[in-house]
């Protein structure tokens, strides 16, 4: 593992790394804050997962989470949204697939099988580099995230719940299955047999037995991905069915912005610090 760059920040230490992934086969690069209690002893673990078109930058830069995670002790890691590199496969002209667009799955079409194993990669590889290279109490992790990063923190925590201890999201994309900006995307990863896709479908995976104990769900009203993308009511509805605890908050006036992002960002991790306690 390489370090890229190190900052303090609210007392703790903002930290940008690099290294080879064997699932994405090729350099990946992350960010991890480390709140100041780290010096004394191992801190639950938070990841945020971001959206379409984001690096690990994004969140750094415009989330504005050090100062609350500095203060409940909680280290936040905020991965890339896909595999890059002049080796990795892309549609440069399209910015719903591709470079910055892993959707969290694992592709099984060719050329994209080889590098975008974004599951993989945040189930496994990722989470043991981490436990190795920092001090996190790997037996408390918690996930979030943003629209397509929402979606993969959704549905990596049905997946494995022995893991997450909590879940939550800011304008998810509830069914990517037959949303307008996700549905191509499945089709050149995973292929037309759309049964294979339901692993990757937060409403899916829930009608197909999945469960959290518990969802937090902060959506934009004035959101323009509102009513192809994202549509929460179907993630609403799936909870209701099954009797998941849904929190979905609709916010007057706000977009799909870091501006709205930021302003929730305080409520989420506290949310999240007191099912880490």
């Amino acid at each position: 593992m390489e370090t890229l760059s190190i900052a303090k920040s609210f007392e703790g230490i903002q930290g940008v790394y690099r290294h080879r992934s064997d699932a994405c086969q090729c350099d990946m690069t992350f960010a991890v804050f480390l709140p100041p209690r780290a010096k004394e002893h191992p801190v639950p673990l938070l990841w945020y997962l971001s959206g379409l078109t984001c690096t690990h930058q994004n969140v750094m830069d415009k989330g504005e989470y050090r100062r609350v995670a500095a203060e409940l002790g909680i280290a936040i890691i905020c991965p890339d949204t896909s595999p890059r590199g002049e080796n990795v496969p892309d549609e440069k002209d399209n910015w719903q697939f591709g470079s910055g667009a892993g959707f969290y799955l694992d592709a099984t079409q060719e050329p994209w099988s080889t590098n975008y194993r974004m599951a993989s990669y945040i189930a496994y590889e990722l989470p043991e580099l981490v436990a190795a290279q920092f001090p996190v109490d790997v037996t408390r992790q918690s996930i979030f995230g943003h629209s397509m990063g929402g979606h993969g923190a959704i549905t990596l925590a049905l997946k494995n719940p022995e893991r997450f201890r909590s879940v939550s999201a800011f304008a998810p994309i509830a069914r990517p299955m037959v949303a307008g900006w996700s549905r191509p995307a499945f089709e050149k990863y995973l292929g037309n047999d759309e049964t294979a896709w339901r692993a990757y479908d937060s409403v899916a995976l829930i009608e197909d037995g999945y469960r959290v104990p518990e969802l937090l769900v902060d959506q934009g009203k004035a959101d323009g991905f509102l009513d192809d993308g994202l549509r929460p009511w179907l993630l609403e509805e799936a909870c209701a069915k099954v009797g998941i605890p849904l929190t979905l908050n609709m916010r007057d006036g706000y977009d799909h912005s870091y501006f709205f992002i930021s302003t929730f960002m305080a409520d989420h991790i506290a949310w999240h610090a007191d099912r880490l306690s």
